[in-house]
């Protein structure tokens, strides 16, 4: 098959740990042709269907060279596609957003889109959660401040979060004595344009944020703990946060087996749950990670189950 990866530019990828690099890797392995492009490569004109400038790539095995482009099509017709697999990082910004009109165009002529486009624009990744309230902690969606300061009244210990940020950026927490409150919702807020996330503090982070991966429906039997370092609040990797493989609790297998179902059918093949302690915090959709981690310390080959599911949900 041709697989097609809508991703960042190839030489930035860090393979080591890059999720994306491992579904490559592991489509090649069984034999599939790997294609790569920008989403500033997709054009779509009257007359005509949706193309990109596409290269044509080999992974060498090698770790700093680790493609060769073999060739450039200057106009392939993304519906020529077996399957195209969209993994451009946040943030889901303007051009993400019409990248996904122009890959839904695609769609329309024929080709086979996972994450559906129509699905990643119906989920934001913060605000998704809003349709489980059962799996989520005390939270607050508003552009009001004074709403944000009673919130903080009643919970003491919160944590707020803009709603396009990505990597655990723009994260504070406020504990009870409430300082600086105020000039936190000043810098998210920005009296009253921008809408913020606002959530009951969970003591369970010192154990992790968990990123729980569903994918075609079914939970990875592993998930990564991201755990908090040197006095952080935030375990994101990027913000510095450990990362421990662990099995999936009960509770995390309760959850991603509710949801799992429900946003296959929607055309989310691949997403990435966080759940801190017994509770969910975010669901994304865009190009969820952690393959490699869990991988290198379990041996649950995550890359091999994913690609497993796109060759299943072609057939």
């Amino acid at each position: 098959m041709n697989i097609l990866f809508v991703a960042d530019p190839l030489a930035t990828f860090k393979i080591y740990k890059d999720s994306t690099f491992a579904m490559m890797r592991e489509a090649q392995r069984r034999g599939h042709h790997v294609l790569a492009c920008q989403t500033q490569d997709l054009r779509w004109q009257s007359g005509s269907v949706v193309t990109a400038r596409v290269q044509h790539i080999r992974l060498t095995g090698e770790a700093d060279a680790w493609f060769e482009v073999q060739a450039v099509d200057a106009a392939f017709a993304l519906h020529t596609a077996d399957a195209i697999v969209m993994r451009k990082d946040p943030p889901f910004d303007s051009e993400f957003f019409y990248a996904t009109h122009l890959l839904e165009q695609a769609e329309r002529e024929g080709a086979r889109v996972f994450n559906k486009p129509a699905a990643l624009r119906d989920h934001p990744e913060k605000l998704a959660i809003l349709e489980f309230p059962q799996f989520i902690s005390p939270t607050l969606v508003t552009r009001d401040a004074q709403a944000i300061k009673d919130f903080h009244a009643q919970h003491q210990d919160i944590i707020l979060k803009p709603l396009d940020g990505m990597g655990g950026m723009g994260i504070f927490r406020v504990k009870a004595d409430g300082l600086n409150l105020g000039g936190i919702i000043e810098t998210l807020n920005r009296d009253g344009a921008q809408t913020v996330m606002v959530q009951k503090f969970l003591p369970a982070i010192a154990q992790g944020d968990k990123r729980v991966l569903v994918i075609g429906g079914k939970p990875v039997p592993y998930c990564l703990a991201r755990i908090p370092q040197g006095g952080e609040v935030r375990g994101n990797l990027a913000a510095g946060g450990k990362g421990v493989a662990q099995a999936i609790s009960a509770r995390d297998r309760e959850i991603a087996e509710t949801l799992g179902p429900i946003l296959a059918a929607r055309g989310l093949l691949l997403v990435g749950l966080d759940v801190i302690g017994d509770c969910m915090t975010e669901i994304n959709v865009t190009s969820p990670t952690c393959f490699q981690e869990i991988f290198d310390q379990t041996g649950c080959d995550v890359a091999a189950l994913f690609i497993d599911a796109l060759e299943a949900a072609l057939h």
